[in-house]
């Protein structure tokens, strides 16, 4: 057993353990099984911080389904820009699919609005949005959110797919940046 502390430890503190995470995620991957039975899924990750929760997430969907990824930039280190930009875009025709967006957080719904607004110009059979996070503190604009794992307060977070700055995606747990480190 190592006697090193976490590299975490004084930058964050842990808000959703792993265990949590995996039971919501089980959860959230049941009740899509039962919703998109017999429909043509398409998953779509909205990169970066998704990726940790659409694969654990699709892993519970026990249904055919084909992936893609979106990435879209609208912060720099913890302010929001203002301006929502396509970093890479979907590789597969959405026309006449019925597409889930995995998105790891919602607060002020600008992105999510973006992201939908996008998706619904490539005339896909239905578009719902699955948020691993909801920040309603910072809510903007409103966004349906079909399926949601956890409502939380208006701290920043990172871990399981968030970052700051790139840092701390690979925390196995949601936790709360205590202090802006380094850069």
């Amino acid at each position: 057993m190592s006697s090193h502390a976490p590299f975490y430890k004084g930058e964050v503190d842990v808000l959703i353990d792993a265990k949590k995470l995996a039971e919501r995620i089980r959860e959230l991957g049941e009740q899509l099984t039962k919703d998109y039975r017999g429909k043509e899924l398409t998953v779509v990750s909205v990169l970066k911080g998704s990726v940790f929760f659409a694969t654990d997430l699709v892993r519970h969907i026990a249904l055919p389904l084909t992936m893609d990824f979106l990435g879209v930039s609208s912060y720099e280190a913890m302010q929001t820009t203002g301006e929502v930009r396509i970093t890479s875009d979907v590789t597969k025709p959405m026309a006449g699919k019925d597409i889930l967006i995995v998105e790891d957080i919602i607060d002020t719904g600008l992105t999510m609005q973006f992201i939908i607004e996008n998706l619904q110009a490539r005339h896909p059979a239905s578009v719902r949005v699955c948020a691993l996070l909801e920040k309603p503190a910072r809510a903007r604009t409103k966004i349906q959110i079909d399926y949601r794992g956890f409502v939380i307060d208006d701290v920043f977070v990172v871990g399981f797919g968030l970052d700051y700055c790139e840092k701390y995606r690979n925390l196995p747990f949601i936790g709360a940046l205590l202090k802006t480190p380094p850069t």
